[in-house]
């Protein structure tokens, strides 16, 4: 352990590197409200990293109508930093709205659906569904209800 404890509210991102080894655990503590959380893995591109972490909030303010970065390689515009070539956008978008995401020739993305619909380049996604994108160059992203989203751009 590395003695840290935090509560993670809604518009957060907890970065932790287990590296060389960690113990780790979460819970919800509250009794009576529920909890909506994503655990997401990335493999780093380094090993035997030390142990670290990581906490940062992003308003609502932050991601409406818009793709802001929460995670990336460098921490530019003040995301959280991670060891991989991999950048992730959080969005809330109102009904009607319509952002763009260009990929670089290579890179890949996935999106995933944390609450409400939307269309991806066409395709229908609901609350909790996922896509897997290559070989585009341009992601399309609207939506026909409240919809919040996260964007992996990937190596």
């Amino acid at each position: 352990s590395m003695g840290t404890g935090s509560v993670i509210r809604a518009g957060d991102v907890q970065h932790m590197t287990a590296g060389t080894g960690v113990t780790h655990s979460e819970f919800n503590a509250s009794d009576s409200e529920a909890i909506h959380l994503l655990q997401i893995w990335i493999k780093p591109n380094i090993t035997g990293l030390p142990p670290s972490y990581q906490q940062k909030t992003f308003s609502a303010a932050e991601k409406q109508g818009r793709l802001r970065l929460v995670v990336s390689p460098d921490g530019r515009d003040g995301s959280v930093t991670i060891h991989q070539n991999a950048y992730l956008y959080a969005s809330l978008l109102d009904k009607g709205h319509q952002i763009s995401h260009d990929l670089a020739p290579g890179r890949s993305a996935f999106l995933h659906v944390a609450r409400g619909a939307m269309e991806i380049n066409g395709q229908r996604l609901n609350a909790g569904d996922s896509a897997a994108i290559t070989e585009e160059e341009r992601i399309h992203l609207s939506t026909d209800t409240t919809a919040e989203i996260l964007l992996f751009d990937l190596q």
